[in-house]
């Protein structure tokens, strides 16, 4: 008698590892979709909104220049002089799941970041906008008191001492409070120009500081230590300006330091005849300070895609920030890498002549 066999003709045992196979994939499906939804310990930082110094915006519901100066003759600018942005997606009441963090780590215009790194231990998002926008308008005074150096335009600032560090050269003969006026003889505009001077005095030489305590003048020989990252003399100053014609800055829900150097380019551009980009679409970013450093900024990989998706096709990069420029710069765009307002200008020169660009330094 023939046997014939009934279903598939597998033994039992292998349908049971069939059906024991499928309930683990459902398994892990349930798991990782279950893992994926658990809140992580990252935020996301991706490309913001982008803002054209020479061009116009919308506040509250109004479209204003981003940048006006009264009081002084302004000329016409065209092309771009952007400005980028970062935001960042999750806070510590709001995290993103580990789903959203895996699909962020694989997109390139994208970064992972611990929420440590952007929040401070038990800072609050309120209090993280609030010094956000404090930094806002401190580099708007940094790029206009750049803007007016570089142009060699008089205008007023006041270094004082904030404090002193303990046991340090400045502690012997500074406080805070006191105003400085010059070392040895020359004025400066701010810390970074002070350093400079101190520099260019030699780094183990004594400087002789000027300055008025409570209106009464004074003079001190100081001698910096000589440390690996330079000269140290141990203080900390804050500046104000005094300048002799208002700019103002118009742009709503826009915070931190990181505009500071293309604000300046802005202000430059107005204030001189021609286009200093030659209107051609450029977007950059770093902090500046009135002596015109331009200093390192954070989410650099995201603002050059952002750059980029705005139309920008050349891009002004702070040198101290190359080593995440290099390996990450989206097609069609040319990143310069500065580290002084007086190079930036420059560079904007040359790409609107169109000639020597090969001799502007990149970050390699």
């Amino acid at each position: 008698m023939a046997i014939f066999p009934v279903g598939d003709g597998l033994p039992r045992s292998r349908h049971r590892g069939r059906r024991i196979g499928w309930i683990l994939i459902v398994v892990a499906v349930v798991g990782a979709v279950v893992v994926g939804q658990i809140p992580s310990s990252y935020v996301i930082e991706e490309p913001g909104p982008v803002y054209n110094t020479i061009g116009t915006t919308q506040v509250d519901s109004k479209t204003v220049p981003v940048l006006t100066i009264s009081g002084a003759k302004t000329y016409p600018t065209s092309g771009a002089l952007d400005m980028l942005t970062v935001n960042i997606e999750g806070d510590p009441d709001n995290r993103p799941n580990w789903s959203e963090i895996v699909t962020a780590y694989l997109d390139p215009s994208k970064a992972v970041t611990p929420i440590d790194e952007i929040y401070a231990p038990q800072e609050t998002v309120e209090q993280s906008n609030k010094e956000g926008t404090a930094e806002m308008v401190d580099s708007q005074q940094q790029a206009t008191a750049a803007a007016l150096f570089e142009q060699h335009i008089p205008f007023t600032s006041t270094v004082t001492v904030d404090s002193t560090q303990k046991g340090s050269p400045a502690a012997v003969e500074l406080q805070a409070g006191d105003i400085l006026r010059t070392v040895n003889g020359k004025k400066f505009v701010d810390a970074d120009q002070l350093h400079q001077l101190i520099l260019d005095n030699g780094t183990d030489k004594a400087i002789t500081v000027a300055f008025s305590r409570k209106g009464v003048d004074h003079s001190a020989q100081i001698t910096p230590e000589a440390t690996k990252s330079g000269p140290f003399l141990g203080v900390f100053l804050f500046e104000k300006y005094t300048f002799p014609f208002p700019v103002k800055v118009q742009l709503q829900d826009v915070g931190g330091p990181s505009a500071g150097m293309m604000f300046a380019l802005g202000i430059i551009d107005k204030l001189t005849p021609g286009e200093l980009n030659g209107g051609k679409h450029v977007a950059g970013t770093g902090t500046i300070s009135a002596y015109g450093v331009v200093g390192a900024i954070g989410g650099i990989r995201q603002k050059m895609y952002g750059a980029r998706a705005a139309g920008a096709t050349y891009f002004l990069a702070p040198a101290s920030n190359c080593n995440e420029v290099r390996g990450h710069i989206p097609a069609g765009l040319t990143v310069y890498a500065t580290s002084t307002l007086h190079q930036s200008v420059v560079d904007l020169q040359t790409i609107a002549a169109g000639t020597g660009l090969n001799k502007l330094k990149t970050c390699g």
